[in-house]
């Protein structure tokens, strides 16, 4: 496994991160330590998490996901371990804090220490703000819309608050997620100008069926020295080819919970998906091979976010993710990708 470290850290971080947000809801704590227990021998370190897991998100299980990881970590040598988790934007969770969502400094130290708890350590190795306080079009959305401007906690109190749980101890880097190339260049702005360590990382959605990433997101990580942790590198799943010809596997996500993952229930997706999965036919390759290798051969992503709800179905997807595609692959799905340019943004 290939360790990877993140610019201007000292962690060392595998290029496979173990995602996480099935635990509580479509797996049982058992299952969770299976599946860290099948990846940590497969030469992953880099586990992510958030308070606001599982997904689907719901009041009775919110947080569930950080206890399962907590009662695994509690049986690790310390440090064993690179833990990301992150605290929740606003809106969307009430249940969370009874809604206290808002990013202002009391708000975020609480859901350090909320997560310290749950995951049985004493310092996070990467803290994320899960997605933006401001107005950006997000989940699914393309444009952006001024009129749904919304008053809220300053980029300067979050980044304030970032610094504050730094010089505590609490959290040894900070990052951003389901964020923009303006938010990245402001924060690490607004960083270097209050002298707080500005973000490591920002973690997007990158695949071969979501590339908004590789134009103004990858030139803000070239020049603010940041790197891209991808989560949906499978689209969901719909990468893996279950869902090819119309297919509902039961027990699937897309099946099981209807508002899942909007972004990749677009006209183009089935279309692109298909043409993906013939290319990997000719290719004498998987299609999981070909998602994931895709992901990988982007020169802004520091790792590849998997998850997964069975140890063999995780094992695959490990291996997959340290694929190297030839220069010939490349260029087939740039022609491809010439056809179906960004089918879920």
């Amino acid at each position: 496994m290939r360790l990877v470290t993140l610019p201007g850290t000292d962690l060392s971080v595998s290029e496979v991160c173990l995602g996480t947000m099935t635990w509580g809801e479509q797996n049982t704590e058992a299952e969770a330590h299976a599946q860290l227990d099948c990846a940590f021998e497969h030469g992953v370190n880099f586990v992510d998490t958030a308070e606001m897991y599982p997904v689907p998100p719901r009041a009775a299980t919110q947080g569930r996901t950080e206890e399962y990881l907590g009662g695994w970590l509690a049986k690790q040598p310390p440090g064993r371990a690179i833990v990301a988790t992150k605290v929740a934007g606003p809106g969307r969770r009430d249940w969370i804090r009874n809604g206290r969502t808002d990013l202002t400094r009391d708000v975020v130290a609480e859901a350090c220490d909320t997560s310290l708890a749950r995951l049985r350590i004493e310092r996070i190795d990467l803290f994320q703000i899960h997605w933006p306080q401001r107005n950006v079009p997000m989940f699914g959305a393309v444009a952006f819309d001024p009129t749904l401007e919304r008053a809220g906690p300053a980029i300067a109190e979050q980044v304030d608050a970032m610094g504050a749980l730094v010089k505590a101890g609490k959290i040894r880097h900070w990052g951003l997620s389901n964020e923009t190339a303006w938010g990245i260049a402001e924060f690490a702005r607004v960083a270097r100008e209050r002298g707080v360590p500005p973000p490591v990382t920002v973690q997007n959605s990158c695949s071969l069926l979501c590339r908004t990433p590789e134009r103004d997101v990858a030139e803000a990580l070239h020049r603010e020295n940041m790197r891209l942790l991808a989560f949906s590198p499978l689209a969901g799943g719909f990468l893996t080819g279950k869902y090819l010809d119309g297919a509902r596997p039961a027990g699937t996500r897309y099946v099981a919970f209807d508002n899942f993952g909007m972004m990749f229930r677009k006209p183009m997706v089935p279309e692109a998906t298909a043409a993906f999965a013939e290319l990997a036919r000719k290719l004498g390759m998987p299609l999981l091979d070909l998602a994931l290798g895709y992901v990988r051969s982007r020169w802004y992503v520091a790792a590849t976010i998997v998850g997964a709800t069975s140890t063999a179905q995780l094992a695959d997807d490990i291996r997959a993710a340290q694929v190297s595609l030839a220069s010939e692959a490349l260029e087939a799905i740039a022609q491809v990708h010439l056809r179906y340019p960004n089918p879920a943004p």
